[in-house]
């Protein structure tokens, strides 16, 4: 059975760091995550796939590092200089083929919240 399981989220000020963990019950190719704010839709924040590849969101970069240890199966988003618009759920997202074709079908979290106050 497939699983994807966060942790890590937390309230901090602005200007604060958090470090999420996404615990996959088995290798997935491309790992991801994804955000959603209360009246937003779900966006994408990086995903990396088991060559090395990266993407990050525009609003990220520069704060935010994915990284992966593929020995435990664990998917990691260090997040720094966090703003009050970086709060929302944080979802782990997971599958199997390349990281640019849609997450539809992919395997998902029950996500972790993130709150950064001013």
């Amino acid at each position: 059975q497939v699983q994807l399981v966060e942790s890590g989220g937390g309230s901090v000020q602005s200007g604060g760091s958090l470090r999420l963990s996404c615990a996959a019950s088995h290798i997935f190719y491309c790992m991801g995550w994804f955000r959603q704010a209360p009246g937003k839709e779900r966006e994408g924040v990086a995903s990396t796939d088991s060559d090395g590849r990266i993407i990050y969101a525009d609003s990220v970069k520069g704060r935010f590092t994915i990284s992966r240890d593929n020995a435990n199966n664990t998917l990691y988003l260090q997040m720094n200089s966090l703003k009050p618009e970086d709060t929302a759920m944080y979802y782990c997202a997971a599958k199997y083929d390349s990281c640019s074709r849609s997450w539809r079908g992919s395997a998902w979290g029950q996500g972790t919240q993130v709150t950064v106050s001013s």
